[in-house]
């Protein structure tokens, strides 16, 4: 390291013992040039080390992170060597001797922050690599918009550090600085109360998944599809047609249900006829409940009963299973199965109940 520092006296020392009489100056830019030159070079070795080498390497493993990783830092890690070798090319030239300490820090200014530059592609890899991998093994991916603040929040983390790393170098005291930031950041939160509110739903959604895009859902009073997700609201199709948005922080702090893991549809519906109907044909119900719900596609059949005498009318309940969350199809299969009840029934005529009232009148007396 001494070398470096005294290249240019060195090579001055050279023409004054060849008896060459040249202004030190000379030597020193010499020493500059060949100093710049070495850093030029050796950056395009570690340059080419990282494309030939070290990239088919990556190749052969399973992931490809590292690919990802040694592709996106081999060129800021070579204008990183740059930087550093320009620094002690113009560190020879004492004509700059006056303003050393500006020099200084504008250097270290610039490889403190290409060290973070470096830090944050290597985050947006990481988080890259890790929605593709959710999904590969499945699981729909969430809107982008989150993944992509949730980038920026920890790429200000970074800068935040750096800058207080060259306050620290500089022997600048950071008392001030943090109490600067922590008030800072306090009135921050206070006035954004309700978007950060949402802005940490949105994280909380993110990573504990209650639901996903493309998820049927049913929040609050409201049911419907879930379209997009962002750092602030969450948005539905509902099934009328219309966009519900919700805010973020309203969603984890209710319930909700998630129609999405839910492999089969269990179905119950009540089939009312009238009082007249006489005890064979009660009794024979059950068996063609049973037939019309056993002949219809995608449907198990669990059971039917006369389950009460209504005000009305003699009730049946029908239970049934559909093989398919699909709400869709829940509708098609109870269509099939609506049809063929009222053409049995027809058939065996079986009158279907409907709610019927006496009403008094209150005669005038005569």
């Amino acid at each position: 390291m001494n070398v470096l520092l005294n290249l240019g006296d060195i090579i001055n020392q050279l023409f004054r013992d060849n008896r060459i009489n040249l202004d030190s100056f000379y030597g020193e830019g010499i020493a500059a040039f060949i100093l710049f030159v070495a850093a030029l070079l050796i950056g395009w070795i570690i340059y080419h080390i990282f494309e030939h080498y070290f990239s088919k390497w990556a190749k052969k493993t399973k992931t490809t992170l590292d690919d990802e990783i040694i592709k996106n830092t081999k060129r800021p890690i070579y204008f990183f060597v740059i930087v550093v070798g320009f620094y002690y090319a113009i560190d020879q030239l004492t004509i700059l001797k006056p303003y050393e300490y500006y020099v200084t820090q504008i250097f270290l200014v610039a490889e403190v922050f290409l060290v973070a530059y470096i830090i944050t592609r290597i985050i947006n890899v990481v988080l890259s690599w890790y929605a593709e991998r959710i999904v590969k093994t499945g699981k729909k991916a969430l809107s982008s918009n989150i993944l992509l603040v949730f980038k920026k929040i920890l790429h200000v983390f970074v800068y935040i550090f750096a800058f207080l790393y060259l306050l620290y170098v500089s022997k600048i005291d950071l008392s001030g600085a943090v109490v600067g930031l922590g008030v800072t950041g306090i009135a921050i939160a206070f006035a954004l109360q309700s978007i950060l509110g949402d802005a940490f739903s949105a994280f909380t959604i993110y990573f504990d998944r209650p639901f996903e895009i493309g998820d049927y859902v049913i929040i609050g009073n409201y049911e419907g599809t879930v379209t997009n997700i962002s750092m602030k609201s969450t948005r539905l199709k509902l099934l009328q047609g219309e966009e519900l948005v919700v805010s973020n922080k309203e969603i984890t702090s209710g319930s909700l249900r998630n129609f999405k893991k839910m492999e089969n549809r269990r179905v119950a519906f009540s089939i009312a006829v009238t009082y007249d109907t006489p005890i064979e044909k009660l009794k024979k119900i059950p068996l063609l409940l049973k037939k019309i719900v056993e002949s219809c596609d995608n449907v198990e059949f669990i059971r039917v009963h006369f389950k009460e005498l209504g005000a009305f009318s003699l009730n049946f309940e029908v239970v049934y299973l559909l093989r398919s969350p699909d709400y869709v199809k829940y509708l098609d299969a109870q269509q099939t199965i609506n049809y063929a009840i009222k053409e049995v029934f027809e058939k065996e005529k079986i009158g279907l109940a409907f709610p019927t009232q006496t009403i008094m009148v209150n005669q005038p007396h005569t």
